[in-house]
């Protein structure tokens, strides 16, 4: 069930990230930043789709690991965009509750398979 919601959500978040580069680009100009939010902001769901077809625990956990790497990345290219006023507060709030939102869950699907993983 975790894996589904964390797939859609990650999906739904990569979306998000490509048109507000989209909109970086085009209205604001700014090229550098954005570019890199839009590697971290989508290789969070390229992970997880990567970690859900794992070829074992460890392969799992090793992957969902990168994709936590991924959004914290993420959310420090969001803040940095809201620093430098490429993006609004609004914006950034939006944005940054989901990247927070998919952290929680990452670390939660990581802690809970790790812990699932010593009891067998």
């Amino acid at each position: 069930m975790s894996d589904s919601i964390i797939k859609k959500k990650s999906f739904e978040f990569a979306v998000r990230v490509v048109n507000l580069y989209k909109l970086l680009i085009t209205d604001r100009k700014e090229f550098v930043l954005s570019k890199q939010l839009l590697r971290s902001g989508t290789s969070i769901g390229a992970n997880v789709r990567e970690a859900i077809n794992a070829q074992s625990k460890s392969d799992f956990i090793h992957k969902f690991s990168i994709s936590q790497k991924e959004c914290d990345e993420t959310i420090y290219w969001l803040e940095l965009l809201k620093e430098t006023k490429y993006i609004s507060e609004i914006e950034f709030e939006s944005l940054n509750g989901d990247a927070v939102e998919l952290l929680k869950i990452i670390r939660s699907i990581i802690i809970a398979t790790k812990k699932n993983s010593k009891e067998l």
